[in-house]
């Protein structure tokens, strides 16, 4: 193999490159373009149409209408506690609170009371103080609160997790209440999620609760939520949020699993509901909609009654704020301003339903493949389409990846990477773009170079134009060679000075080449006096037999006027003689890897140079083969000259003197008479054949070929030619 073709650039070279290093940068996955494809997921969810919800779910919420009835946030734990009555005699399976309670009730009537006693205990009634260690019971609205929620059986307390490590830690029952089931299939490094410290609630509050969750919303760099971490690392245990801490009572304590490996989190089941998460253990959240997907019921209308029993019985109820007011607001791919409460219920309906964003580990690979798959369809098709084609072709390709990516989305929960092929289909077009510019010009630089001095001026502009139309490698087709020859040449240089006789056959070749461009010839070269020109290359020409005979008439009719310049000046008469040939010959570029000419080669090509030459034997101007004749013969006026046998071709040939444009009136009878005496020749009727050349010569004394068949008939007079004689003349 060598080594230079090796290295050398080629599209497909540059698209597989290209995909290679994007496999690089997907593997080392760059923040920015991780962060990208989020946004595109974001796209997507956005662009998904709306999702109904299941009925299980419902938020009773602390938004502006509870703020005006019930006053301003905190409310007294008397409120709370009334809230979990009402909600536990509509028959709300389970209450969720999104809300911690970890400092005593600021508005607790007790707290006023142990003050008043604090400060006149030196004067206080007799008995005052034993009625208020009676009353603190029955006045302690956290006490009241507590025996609420044990009451209640139902409740699920919120807290939340620090991460900062100067935060103070506080025990608290929630530390009791981690995984029940933590499988550890390999031991290794962990990626979960480690907190620092707890914010619990109090102990009365907490210790009749059924259960605990941490609420921790965690979002991403850029403020987005899109991931709700399912288990969170605190002191080697592992705790589970709000949402399946609620989920797991509602569905009858089922157990909960962690299962861990040397990466992180490998699974978490809740019952039979295998949960998908990332290492971290996180779960993407699928989104059904904006503000309000689930139904939004007032506390105050709860607290007083005016909810129906229909639409709270059998239901999770998540307790939490919507009120602008109270922050917890957060950014979801869907609003700026999305409440906290609604993401706990979204997350909690994806797992009950099992409505999942699933990124199957081995899409990873998929990744992988297609970012090949498409450097390698980039790199053979872009090459073989023209820019539009190019251009509707990658569109076509990326609108159809996107609308896969959506389809999939949409219908199955299905993520596949968007940002990595279409960052790779627009960067490895552009590239090939490029590419392909840079050899074009490379090209049209090289073709100027081959061309410019061999073409006319208008076949030039449309080679640089349109270059895919040349082909430079070699290839067989139909052309049409002339060559042209000045009689006697070597006589004549004899008889002029150097300077002289370069200016006297620049002059005549300038002329001569402006005939073959005027007829959109390419000049193939010069050989001393001689001319060789080719038609239907570079460019295809339909006509190009007879573009080639109308150059041999105007290149005489050109020298004819360019003789009585000469003859005033002192110069020679200047003859010529002219072969043309049509067929089948090799084209394209020949030579070595330094220097190769555009040119032709082959038996066609040969054959014009014998016709040419055979100029000389019949005293004509121009000769053509039987196969330019059948293209041109009823346009020019032509007559048949001979059947001949010339090296390098097994059949004989015909070949035919161009005579002039149309139909010469004026020769009409000169050519009957003389085609008459070539049939009487054929025959071996050589006096008869003898009176009808001599009868042309009659009427055109300086026609050649009739002088040379009156002699060859006297020859055969003398020497009958042999019996198998067909009229062929050999020519060595």
């Amino acid at each position: 193999m060598n080594i230079k073709n090796l290295f050398r650039p080629s599209h497909l070279k540059i698209a597989v490159g290209i995909s290679i290093l994007f496999i690089v940068v997907y593997l080392i996955s760059p923040s920015f373009l991780e962060l990208l494809e989020l946004k595109t997921i974001d796209t997507r969810f956005k662009k998904r149409p709306a999702v109904a919800p299941g009925k299980e779910i419902v938020i009773a919420t602390i938004d502006e209408k509870s703020l005006d009835e019930l006053g301003r946030w905190p409310w007294p734990r008397t409120t709370i506690a009334r809230l979990i009555d009402a909600l536990t005699s509509y028959g709300a399976r389970v209450i969720a609170f999104d809300i911690v309670f970890s400092e005593p009730d600021e508005h607790s009537e007790l707290k006023a009371l142990l003050s008043l006693k604090e400060r006149y205990k030196a004067g206080m009634p007799s008995g005052f103080s034993e009625y208020i260690n009676k009353a603190k019971t029955e006045l302690d609205s956290d006490i009241q609160l507590g025996k609420s929620v044990e009451k209640s059986g139902r409740v699920i307390l919120g807290y939340f997790f620090h991460f900062d490590k100067a935060a103070a830690h506080r025990e608290g029952r929630e530390l009791s209440h981690s995984y029940q089931k933590v499988e550890v299939l390999k031991h290794g490094g962990e990626n979960i999620i480690a907190a620092s410290a707890i914010e619990s609630n109090i102990d009365v509050i907490a210790k009749g609760a059924k259960g605990f969750g941490y609420y921790n919303i965690i979002p991403d760099n850029d403020g987005s939520v899109r991931w709700d971490p399912l288990v969170i690392k605190y002191q080697d245990k592992y705790y589970a949020p709000l949402s399946l801490s609620a989920l797991k009572a509602y569905l009858g304590d089922p157990p909960l699993s962690l299962a861990l490996t040397d990466y992180g989190v490998a699974n978490i089941q809740l019952g039979e509901t295998s949960i998908p998460v990332d290492e971290t253990g996180r779960l993407l959240i699928n989104y059904y909609g904006g503000q309000k997907i689930f139904p939004h019921y007032s506390i105050a209308d709860i607290i007083s009654g005016r909810v129906e029993k229909e639409k709270l019985r059998d239901k999770i109820v998540l307790v939490g704020s919507t009120a602008v007011g109270i922050y917890d607001m957060r950014v979801t791919p869907f609003e700026g301003t999305y409440p906290g409460i609604e993401i706990h219920a979204t997350v909690m309906d994806n797992i009950l339903h099992k409505r999942f964003m699933v990124r199957p580990q081995w899409f990873g690979l998929l990744d992988i493949l297609v970012i090949l798959c498409i450097g390698l369809f980039l790199g053979l098709v872009i090459p073989r389409l023209n820019t539009a084609a190019g251009i509707l072709s990658v569109a076509s390709l990326l609108a159809g990846y996107i609308y896969l990516s959506a389809y999939l989305f949409n219908a199955k929960g299905l993520l596949i990477n968007i940002t990595y092929p279409a960052l790779l289909v627009i960067t490895t077009y552009l590239c090939l773009t490029l590419y392909r510019y840079v050899m074009e010009a490379r090209e049209k630089k090289k073709l100027k170079g081959t061309f410019q001095y061999y073409v006319a001026a208008p076949v030039m502009e449309e080679l640089m134009k349109h270059p895919e139309k040349l082909k430079l490698g070699g290839e067989e087709k139909e052309l049409t060679v002339l060559f042209s020859d000045i009689r006697r040449f070597t006589t004549i240089s004899e008889r002029l000075t150097p300077d002289t006789l370069i200016k006297l056959l620049n002059e005549y070749l300038s002329a001569m080449s402006d005939v073959v461009f005027k007829y959109e010839g390419y000049l193939d070269k010069y050989i001393g006096d001689a001319i060789m020109a080719v038609y239907g290359a570079p460019l295809a020409q339909e006509d190009h037999a007879r573009k080639a005979c109308l150059t041999a008439l105007d290149m005489m009719e050109r020298l004819k006027a360019m003789q009585g310049d000469w003859e005033k000046r002192g110069l020679p008469f200047l003859n010529i003689g002219i072969g043309i040939n049509t067929g089948d010959m090799v084209v394209g570029n020949i030579g070595s890897e330094q220097k190769y000419d555009y040119t032709v080669i082959g038996d066609n090509v040969n054959l014009a140079s014998r016709l040419e030459g055979l100029n000389k034997l019949y005293g004509t101007n121009i000769i053509i083969s039987g196969s330019v004749y059948m293209e041109v013969g009823k346009e020019l006026f032509c007559r048949e000259l001979d059947i001949v046998q010339v090296r390098g071709k097994i059949k004989p040939v015909s070949i035919y003197e161009v005579i002039g444009r149309g139909d010469a009136p004026s020769l009409k009878e000169t050519v009957e008479t003389f085609h008459k005496g070539i049939k009487y020749y054929r025959e071996r009727r050589w006096e008869e054949a003898i009176q009808s050349f001599a009868a042309v010569r009659a009427l055109r004394p300086e026609d050649g070929p009739s002088e040379l068949y009156m002699q060859r008939c006297r020859q055969f007079i003398a020497a009958p030619p042999p019996d198998d004689w067909q009229g062929v003349l050999s020519v060595r």
